[in-house]
């Protein structure tokens, strides 16, 4: 759910902008780099995934041979 909190993080820091809330911006802020650590994240986890699998295999091989 990144891109959602990206929208409402984006969403409340022009609202804090508007509203000259301070905190409310630096609420969206926070939210918005949360949400892209999160994104980060994830991607991370899919290249972590995808050399395990080609760690797995590659090993497969390896018995499959011996």
């Amino acid at each position: 759910m990144g891109w959602l909190d990206k929208i409402l993080g984006r969403t409340k820091s022009t609202a804090g902008e508007a509203a000259g809330s301070p905190s409310m911006r630096e609420e969206g802020r926070a939210q918005e780099a949360a949400a892209r650590a999160e994104d980060r994240a994830e991607q991370h986890e899919e290249v972590a995934q995808e050399e395990r699998e080609r760690a797995a295999a590659e090993r497969a091989d390896e018995e499959r041979l011996s």
